[in-house]
């Protein structure tokens, strides 16, 4: 990722504000914006498979579930990030503001461009939000989905699960979610 030069570090209101009212999306880490790249049809695919499964999942279980739009809190409004899917089931986190501060879930579909930056230093910058409790990337070239989930201590325990017969579980939302949903219509080799 790189900063654009354009722009002085901004406060966070001053970004708040910028997102308000720009055509592209941007991260934001200690001052500095980062330009979203878009995705590609899989990537969407993916995404909006994801939106069906997780909402239909979670009708009654009062979250509620947000597709790339809604930005994340990490760090106390320091970093702001935008990631494909992030499920709250915090009551504290209004549908009217335009952050989440409190997920329970965490789902990054990999891209080729940010994937480093995903597993890396934005999974580490999420670790730092007590109430995340899974962190899932979601593979676009096969059918693979990694989950890190929060044990005690603050410790991370990756789960793989591999392959259109297998099924993502996802602890805590009590969900169970087949590739085979996930990948629906997804051309891959």
């Amino acid at each position: 990722m790189i900063a654009l030069s354009d722009y002085q570090p901004l406060t966070p209101e001053e970004y708040l504000a910028l997102e308000q009212t720009s055509e592209i999306k941007h991260e934001y880490i200690d001052g500095e914006i980062y330009a979203m790249a878009g995705g590609t049809g899989n990537h969407n695919l993916i995404s909006s498979n994801l939106l069906i499964l997780l909402k239909n999942g979670l009708r009654a279980a009062g979250c509620r579930t947000y597709i790339s739009d809604m930005k994340v809190n990490v760090g106390d409004r320091r970093r702001f990030f935008y990631p494909d899917l992030v499920v709250t089931c915090d009551q504290r986190d209004e549908p009217q503001l335009s952050y989440i501060q409190f997920p329970t879930v965490i789902v990054e579909v990999l891209s080729p461009s940010t994937e480093s930056f995903d597993r890396g230093r934005k999974f580490e910058f999420y670790r730092e939000i007590p109430s995340l409790q899974e962190y899932l990337l979601i593979n676009v070239d096969q059918y693979l989905v990694e989950c890190f989930r929060r044990q005690k201590a603050d410790i991370w325990l990756l789960q793989t699960y591999k392959g259109l017969e297998a099924i993502a579980h996802i602890e805590a939302l009590n969900l169970d979610a087949p590739l085979q949903e996930i990948y629906g219509d997804v051309p891959l080799e």
